[in-house]
């Protein structure tokens, strides 16, 4: 290959990555080469160019650099088709800053659009290339910042988990100390006030104080609207928050989550870390606890640029943080409902059972994380676990059992008695009372159900089976028992107190009634004809 300097202002482009180096190697060497013919060995210009075969510009441009320059434009890329359209193009660039990222120009479409609107003759990689040069000559650039002590960020991210054999969409909260570049990260089932309250308690919990200041993005669970000077709102649920705990609220401007930098970098370390590969794991609280693992075992990680590891720099800023507040913040979304005619009480979309005593009134809805409280005042009068579905009913069987009681001919169609996942002794126990006390063997089941009322599953179920295998079929009888083992006494049943219970007579035999076999024994029994 002869190299002239007739298409200096070309560059060469090479489809195979090995080749392109190959040749550049290539061309240091003879790069070498020239310049020692020339300054080492005093050969003349036209001698060095007609012995390696190029042209004596060449030559003198290899002796005025030591290696070889590299392509450099003398001046700006001319694009005669371009230049009238130009100023169109910029200012539809522009105007997409503005717009929804997705719904923003790409070169092809500007290309299209000069084309079909503005009768553009040109080429699509001369659009192409412009807008790629516009992009980059327009992109944001940044300055380094040195982050104080005591102050965090907070953002939420997405990630696939495996909970219990189910892949389940998990938000979690991910807290950070800029100056120290310690984290906390904590997995809920959905990104909502009560989850975002909950992660913040135990974040700092987690680090043992309170961030001074807290900056955030503009999302919804903390802001409810923006005003027109920019001022956030803040939503109820926030202000509670803020108010229990005396942080300082931040947030970023809106679409520029570089204001947030370091905790937007630990969404994305978290989901391509913790949670790389795909945590399969028994339960929400087993995902926490490992990446409450991970966040503690980062503590002896150098961040580039720092000198002392993530724990050294992290004492600095436990140093500065504001004292937890007691009591701890109750984590809790409040919400007013009202109980049905069914006795239920619905959020989100679910429903939840109260006792039938509270029928048709307004209650107050705890909403937790985990867990669904109903108050009524000051009093709790219900818990079930949250119900992340939608339109499920959940049922405590012992919230009806009163109504059932004075209705026993629905003891059948029950929901809540249907669903009640009762030992297989519970409805040996039914059939046995119902074919000895007819209609009021229902009453009695019911009774002996009602027990759960003041005592645990585990000791009505233990009464009984003791209750069926003494054969003692009746609610009195399972009461007796249950309340002698927890007394721990034997039990004593007084037959005479139930005598709907089967009984044996048992008589005391005299001697002389075997004289009646002897008797019997000594006639002989002839069968069949005549001797």
């Amino acid at each position: 290959m002869v190299l002239d300097g007739s298409d200096h202002d070309r560059p060469i482009v090479f489809a195979d990555e090995p080749i392109r180096q190959s040749l550049e190697m290539h061309f240091v060497i003879l790069y070498a080469q020239v310049r020692r013919h020339v300054l080492v060995e005093h050969h003349t210009q036209r001698e060095t160019a007609r012995t390696f075969g190029i042209s004596r510009e060449m030559v003198a441009k290899m002796l005025r650099h030591s290696e070889p320059p590299g392509y450099q434009r003398a001046k700006p890329l001319h694009r005669p088709s371009l230049e009238t359209y130009i100023v169109w193009i910029d200012a539809t660039l522009a105007t997409d800053l503005h717009q929804p990222r997705k719904q923003r120009h790409t070169a092809k479409k500007i290309f299209e659009r000069l084309r079909d609107e503005h009768g553009y003759r040109g080429g699509y990689t001369t659009v192409k290339d412009y807008v790629r040069d516009h992009g980059i000559r327009h992109k944001e650039m940044f300055v380094p910042l040195v982050h104080e002590p005591g102050h965090a960020q907070v953002d939420f991210g997405e990630a696939q988990v495996e909970i219990a054999g189910e892949m389940t969409t998990v938000h979690f909260l991910v807290m950070v100390l800029p100056h120290s570049d310690a984290v906390f990260v904590e997995a809920f089932p959905m990104e909502a006030g009560e989850s975002f309250c909950q992660g913040h308690v135990d974040a700092f919990a987690f680090f043992g104080g309170v961030p001074r200041s807290i900056l955030y993005d503009n999302t919804s669970v903390a802001v409810a609207r923006i005003l027109g000077d920019g001022k956030r709102v803040r939503t109820a649920v926030f202000d509670r928050l803020v108010s229990h705990h005396l942080f300082l609220e931040r947030f970023a401007r809106v679409g520029k989550g570089n204001d947030k930098g370091n905790v937007e970098g630990l969404v994305k370390h978290t989901q391509r870390t913790y949670l790389t590969p795909v945590p399969q794991v028994a339960s929400w609280e087993a995902l926490n606890e490992h990446l409450r693992a991970a966040c503690i075992a980062r503590w002896q990680h150098v961040v580039r640029g720092e000198p002392d590891t993530i724990a050294e720099r992290l004492k600095r800023d436990q140093a500065v943080l504001l004292a937890l507040p007691s009591p701890p913040f109750d984590c809790f979304r409040p919400q007013t409902g009202h109980v049905s005619s069914q006795s239920l009480v619905r959020f989100k979309r679910n429903d939840y059972s109260v006792p039938v005593a509270w029928g048709y009134r307004a209650v107050l809805i705890k909403a937790y994380v985990h867990e669904v409280v109903i108050c009524s005042g000051t009093e709790v009068i219900a818990r079930h676990p949250r119900s992340h579905g939608v339109d499920m009913v959940v049922l405590d069987p012992l919230h009806f059992l009163p109504l059932i009681e004075r209705k026993p001919g629905c003891l059948d169609q029950a929901l809540p008695i249907v669903r009640w996942p009762l030992p297989e002794s519970f409805p040996l126990l039914r059939r046995m009372l119902t074919d000895r006390l007819g209609t009021r063997g229902d009453r009695d089941y019911i009774a002996v159900l009602r027990l759960h009322e003041g005592f645990s599953p585990e000791q009505v179920h233990v009464a009984v089976q003791a209750a069926l295998q003494l054969r003692a079929i009746s609610y009195d009888a399972v009461k007796h028992l249950l309340l002698a083992a927890l007394e721990g006494r034997p039990p004593r049943l007084d037959l005479a107190l139930y005598p709907h219970l089967p009984t044996a007579q048992v008589q005391t035999t005299e001697p002389s009634a075997y004289n009646v076999l002897l008797v019997e024994t000594a006639t002989p029994v002839v069968t069949g004809g005549a001797p």
